[in-house]
């Protein structure tokens, strides 16, 4: 989801504008509000640990070096340097009404769900941002339409001058959920190459022409013909792998789309294994289903290893593994672990 927006950036940049990637690093202590329930706040040291890669991986669409380098802001700067007479001033700004107006409250509202304090002040301190920085325009998500107008609100009123808001389309997932990294159900960043592509091949034929329009540089007269040629039943797999190389394209550039279709082709198509296979080397003769999947990082945890186990989506030498209590037994030879259709380790003591 971040990419569509970032990518608005980069030609923003290009044209020879001033262009600030904010970090929301204070905003987050709060937590957007969902529309579901209320955000866990984050602790300083999740916030540290999850602002060291943002920068990083935005790179890979922006740059913040070179002639007209991005600039790259935090709002901790300002947000934690307000005083309670500048919150009341910036409160004062709303009313509750106005609040409950927007569609995520209201929906709380009518399911009986609580909503905090803390939440309501959200939408301002995203808002102040806009002052703070004294921006002409602010660029997000559709979904972050109410929190945009009210910083165009606030700079009318702070700064006595306007603010354009331009929301980006929001692309959903295979879950048929909008695409984002709160739900766990998009491409990421931080994904590796194959990883970006087999997600992307994963995705319904349906996503093809909104992935090509707002993840890749590819012309909508050639999305337009390709639209037409769908329409006149052609095959959508070339397509498919079309949008999946062009979004990996975009971020990574030629050479890695190169290697993550060719590694998509021989491990998912052709079933065979990849020319590397990553190793690891444990000091044991034997160790639980559950732990090896943890020890090789093929699950971030051993409650999404279960899942894995459960689902049948984890292989040992080529075998359905089915019981999580399952001992594998490690040897010189090695045992080759297997997560779905790509992901590979050879195990060895």
């Amino acid at each position: 989801g971040h990419a569509i927006g970032i990518r608005a950036l980069r030609i923003l940049q290009e044209l020879g504008h001033e262009v600030i990637f904010l970090v929301g690093d204070y905003t987050a202590k709060v937590g957007d509000p969902d529309k579901d329930s209320t955000r866990a706040i984050l602790s300083d040291e999740i916030i540290k640990k999850n602002m060291a890669g943002w920068k990083k991986q935005v790179a890979q669409l922006i740059d913040f070096e070179g002639k007209n380098p991005v600039r790259f802001e935090r709002n901790y700067r300002w947000l934690s340097k307000l005083k309670l007479n500048d919150l009341i001033k910036l409160m004062s700004h709303m009313t509750v009404p106005q609040m409950l107006a927007r569609d995520l409250f209201k929906k709380r509202m009518e399911e009986g769900k609580d909503i905090y304090l803390q939440e309501f002040i959200y939408p301002l301190m995203q808002g102040y941002d806009s002052v703070a920085m004294k921006v002409d325009m602010e660029i997000g998500g559709a979904d972050q339409t109410f929190n945009m107008l009210v910083g165009r609100d606030l700079v009318k009123s702070y700064l006595n001058k306007e603010k354009f808001v331009r929301t980006n389309k929001m692309m959903d997932a295979p879950d048929g959920r909008t695409m984002s990294k709160t739900k766990g159900n998009g491409i990421n960043l931080s994904d590796s190459a194959e990883d970006m592509y087999g997600k992307a091949m994963s995705y319904p034929d349906s996503a093809i022409l909104s992935g090509l329009e707002l993840l890749t540089d590819v012309s909508m007269d050639v999305i337009k013909n390709i639209e037409k040629s769908l329409k006149d039943g052609e095959n959508p797999m070339q397509y498919k792998k079309m949008m999946a190389f062009e979004i990996i394209k975009t971020i990574k550039g030629v050479k890695d789309a190169q290697k993550a279709q060719e590694y998509f082709i021989k491990t998912v198509q052709k079933k065979e294994l990849p020319d590397e296979v990553r190793s690891k080397k444990l000091e044991v003769k034997s160790i639980n289903i559950i732990d090896l999947l943890v020890e090789a990082e093929l699950a971030s945890s051993k409650n999404e290893a279960r899942r894995l186990i459960e689902q049948g989506g984890i292989k040992v030498d080529g075998k359905v593994v089915k019981d999580v209590n399952q001992e594998i037994k490690i040897t010189k030879e090695g045992a080759l672990l297997q997560r779905g259709k790509r992901q590979f380790v050879r195990i060895t003591n």
